[in-house]
């Protein structure tokens, strides 16, 4: 007789080890109750992102200082020296890390969608590094730098439908700031007081709204008037967009911003002169279009020649003939760098000594340009590697929008090297990056569709 057969080690260890469970079918019950699951994920982190584009266009450093809220003021607990629209960000993106994929799949696949993001975080860890090492208050770089990613990140996540409420939130909160900028330059009360931290700014005419500052107000809303302009699909009708591009281009005169209202002037003098050279060309415009034009064209001169006459935006001419120092505190700025020595520009000076010759110079109110104010808060290395990893945030970032985000950029670019803008603690970098990913998106490409191919017929011979 024979005896027991025995298996093999390798075979018996095989039947053992419990199998895979394999992947669920899209036609399972399970995939049905994940895919429902991560939807109403989704629609939460939506519904606090529109918090967020809310209290980002809403909630000034000044709001908030109005409100006894520390968040550029002395004293208050840390809570208070974040802004609300990051933690409303913070916990839609936490809340898309927990869909089925997992927290480590959702990240891989952020990620791996966008990888020049990874350069920028890595540059940002650096600037954090470093900041901790001296001591110095981190809540800067995160409302500033890592604010605007986190909402890029989430923002690049919602289908076009999730968007909408957005789209209506932006429209709703930069006019409600157009119609209160007009109404503090024309009544000259202002409804939240001007604050620059703990110092409360008096005599200025300039308005500012619920933007918080007024070059801060007229960079926003200029930027939203390039999107108007560039993209017709943000309003497609005619009657609504150029009634709502006047309004806010006219409040860029109650602002006060000279940067702004040159650069969106230059960049609709550009499109308007490369239409008209194409339309001299030869490319066919409707009648109606053609009349429409020519009307607006002598209605917007007849309007700016009777502002002119009553004396309505007297002071805003006043600004570009006396600027009140203005251009002597960017000379100023420039000069601030030869006081410090190739250690301290390299590593950056330290605080104290930075304070006291801003005092000197009459830079209390900040320094006027991103890059020399980097260089004086970080070092040169620190400024170099916080460049390149915009740098890379933008490409992402214009990679995934329309070719009309590039004139917001331009203006970006602009505003930080006229302004304090990025280099001290704001929101307006988040600002701009929300006109962008949801004013501006990257439009599908539309692929045609071939036409139905007909089978071939045959034919069966018929004797005669």
């Amino acid at each position: 007789m024979r005896g027991p057969v025995t298996e093999p080690a390798g075979v018996a260890q095989l039947r053992r080890r419990p199998l895979a469970s394999p992947a669920p079918r899209p036609d399972s019950h399970a995939y049905r109750r994940a895919a429902n699951a991560d939807a109403f994920i989704e629609r939460i982190a939506a519904g606090l992102l529109l918090l967020a584009v809310i209290a980002t266009f809403t909630l000034s450093s000044s709001v908030l200082t109005n409100w006894k809220i520390h968040y550029l003021t002395a004293g208050g607990n840390f809570l208070e020296k974040l802004h609300p629209a990051t933690y409303f960000t913070l916990l839609a993106f936490s809340l898309l890390l927990i869909r089925s994929h997992g927290p480590v799949g959702e990240i891989n696949r952020m990620f791996s969608e966008s990888k020049l993001l990874l350069a920028y975080l890595l540059c940002w860890l650096f600037l954090l590094i470093q900041v901790v090492v001296l001591e110095r208050p981190f809540t800067v770089i995160i409302d500033t730098f890592l604010l605007p990613i986190l909402i890029a990140m989430v923002m690049w996540q919602l289908s076009p439908s999730q968007k909408r409420p957005l789209v209506w939130a932006i429209h709703f909160t930069i006019l409600l700031n157009v119609v209160l900028g007009y109404y503090e330059y024309f009544s000259g009360h202002r409804m939240i007081p001007l604050t620059l931290g703990d110092v409360v700014v008096m005599g200025e005419w300039r308005s500012a709204a619920l933007l918080g500052h007024p070059l801060t107000a007229s960079g926003i809303v200029g930027a939203y008037v390039l999107a108007l302009v560039l993209r017709p699909a943000i309003c497609p009708p005619l009657l609504v967009r150029l009634p709502l591009i006047a309004l806010s281009l006219g409040s860029l005169m109650a602002f006060g911003g000279r940067t702004s209202l040159v650069t969106v002037l230059a960049m609709i003098g550009l499109v308007g002169g490369f239409e008209a050279f194409r339309l001299m060309q030869g490319r066919r415009m409707p009648l109606p279009a053609a009349i429409l034009a020519i009307c607006v064209l002598f209605a917007a001169g007849a309007i700016v020649f009777a502002a002119l006459d009553l004396g309505i935006f007297d002071k805003m001419l006043l600004r570009f003939s006396s600027d009140k120092g203005s251009t002597l505190a960017r000379f100023a700025t420039f000069s601030l760098l030869s006081h410090f020595d190739w250690y301290e520009l390299i590593l950056g000076p330290n605080p104290v000594r930075v304070n006291a010759l801003q005092s000197q110079l009459g830079l209390n109110y900040g320094i006027e340009n991103f890059w020399i104010a980097s260089v004086v808060q970080f070092g040169l290395v620190h400024t170099v590697l916080m460049t390149v990893g915009l740098v890379c945030f933008f490409v992402e970032l214009l990679r995934r929008s329309s070719r009309a985000a590039w004139a917001i950029v331009l203006l970006i670019v602009i505003i930080a090297a006229s302004s304090v803008s990025f280099s001290s603690k704001n929101i307006q970098l988040a600002q701009f990056v929300i006109l962008i990913s949801v004013l501006l998106p990257r439009e599908p490409r539309r692929v045609a569709v071939p036409s139905q191919v007909r089978p071939p017929v045959s034919y069966r011979s018929v004797p005669a």
